[in-house]
């Protein structure tokens, strides 16, 4: 970690002036020596630098929004060129290029800020030794020894030897209980921003392998931090924590103002934009008129959430304009009630199975008791057809019997060409 420190001591400098300017600021409040001095100035420089990566933030929103959108294209590639790899590379570079995608965006936050970060573990490695780096005269460095956060001086190592803590004024129970409960906070947090990106502001409806690529990340992150943390003085710890709850709050604004299509933050977005509008009867916000703009120029490529949030709008009595407002609508809300009320009179469908065994049972429209009975030769014959009880017809001619093997009945009366 030191020699990787010392490639980026052009930085400790710059570093190291930034905070002696915010320690003057706050060593006039808390006194120059306290850990609160020290310790918010670290915080400040990390408030600092986060600020100015704001815009390589919001590249690495959309970075990561395309890669997502990307995924089933980026596969359909890898599938289509297995075996060639360098037509496989050239097709996702040309997909790239076409989109105007740059995977390396989605790392620029945490690459931009790694020289900050090692430069100080460098400043802090100096003040434990006791020499001067920097902007910090051997005063200051003396200074910053003596600061202790809850009983931890700033420059102090969980690996560090008794002997070593000693020097700093602190016992290496402190130390360790400090920093074990710092680097369980980092860990926690890192876990944390990383499964509310994934359980709210993910596109469930598309599986990708990016999704599962992240999935691995949520779990293999904290551990890394967790292993690296026992090597971090309790000044970096102050650094990185305060960095992760910074990237956690600045992800929970983007979730619930700009979530991903087709995301759970998305259709709680659009029920509170709902809920606003049907309250009030207008668009009041800017944000919230464009966002209503984008979802009427999707026409029939909305998702299932914007389509959610349009049915809501018409049985509300709304109708969403091309420009991003809404006006009362009696149809819309007419419409949408009879297209509801069709969906509840709609019969569902029964599987084969069920209209087989429904087929069977006593009582069915389908059963065989059910069937029409065919009509009686004896009840549809004429009144004076009918034979009394000698068998005679009433025209007192005998009953012809029918011979053996004969249908009974009335027979079809012979073809005159036929033999008797």
């Amino acid at each position: 970690m030191d020699t990787i420190a010392s490639i980026f001591s052009f930085i400790t400098t710059p570093v190291s002036w930034v905070i002696v300017q915010f320690h003057s600021l706050y060593g006039a409040i808390f006194g120059p020596d306290t850990g609160w001095a020290w310790g918010l100035s670290i915080v400040s420089l990390v408030i600092l630098i986060r600020i100015c990566l704001i815009p390589l933030f919001v590249k690495q929103i959309k970075a990561t929004r395309n890669m997502q959108a990307l995924q089933p294209k980026m596969k359909a590639i890898q599938e289509r060129y297995k075996s060639d790899k360098q037509r496989q590379s050239e097709e996702m570079m040309k997909l790239y290029k076409e989109t105007g995608t740059n995977p390396l965006s989605s790392c620029l936050p945490i690459l931009a800020q790694s020289p900050f970060f090692f430069a100080l573990y460098h400043v802090l490695s100096k003040i434990a030794s006791g020499d001067t780096i920097g902007v910090l005269n051997q005063s200051l460095v003396d200074s910053a020894r003596q600061a202790h956060i809850f009983g931890a001086p700033i420059a102090a190592k969980f690996m560090d030897s008794p002997e070593k803590v000693a020097a700093l004024d602190a016992t290496l129970t402190d130390v360790r209980i400090v920093t074990a409960v710092m680097i369980v906070m980092m860990s926690a947090s890192q876990f944390y921003t990383q499964r509310q990106l994934m359980l709210k502001n993910v596109d469930l409806t598309v599986k990708t392998p990016y999704m599962q690529q992240q999935k691995m990340l949520m779990y293999i992150f904290p551990v890394i931090f967790a292993v690296m943390g026992i090597n971090f003085p309790v000044g970096v710890l102050v650094y990185w924590l305060t960095t992760n709850v910074w990237t956690m709050g600045q992800q929970m604004f983007v979730i619930n103002q700009n979530p991903t299509p087709g995301s759970k933050a998305q259709d709680h977005y659009l029920q509170r934009v709902l809920k606003s509008v049907t309250a009030s009867g207008e668009v009041k916000s800017r944000r919230k008129r464009s966002v209503i703009q984008a979802i009427v120029a999707k026409g029939t490529d909305r998702n299932d959430n914007e389509r959610k949030f349009i049915t809501g709008l018409a049985k509300a009595g709304f109708a969403a304009q091309a420009d991003g407002t809404v006006t009362k609508s009696d149809e819309a809300a007419v419409e949408a009630e009879g297209a509801g009320a069709q969906r509840r009179q709609q019969p569902k469908r029964q599987t084969k199975a069920k209209r087989s065994a429904s087929a069977t049972q006593p009582g069915s429209a389908k059963s065989v008791d059910d069937a029409p009975a065919k009509p009686s030769l004896e009840k549809n014959a004429p009144e004076d057809a009918k034979p009394n009880s000698a068998g005679k017809s009433p025209s007192g001619s005998a009953r012809q019997q029918p011979k053996s093997g004969q249908r009974k009945g009335q027979q079809r009366p012979k073809h005159p060409s036929s033999k008797k």
